[in-house]
């Protein structure tokens, strides 16, 4: 195989696994949330503002793994 076709297929293994390590990350997280809001309601807020915080680093995660496909790809 060609060095080009061996970035371009890292490229696209790499955002896949991100892609689905975020998704099952995210999913876990917000499942957490919203138990924990169903057993203490009065705790909503916080527990709200903690998920979104914790989703925003989640997804940096992905943007970094297209970053470093983007350059893979267009190297």
């Amino acid at each position: 195989m060609e060095a080009t076709a061996l970035a371009y297929l890292a490229a696209g293994l790499g955002i896949g696994m991100a892609a689905f390590g975020t998704g099952i990350g995210m999913g876990f997280m917000v499942g957490k949330t919203v138990e924990g809001r169903a057993r203490q309601p009065e705790a909503s807020r916080d527990l709200m503002t903690t998920m979104i915080i914790g989703i925003a680093f989640i997804e940096a995660l992905a943007l970094y793994a297209l970053v470093i496909s983007f350059l893979l790809t267009f190297k």
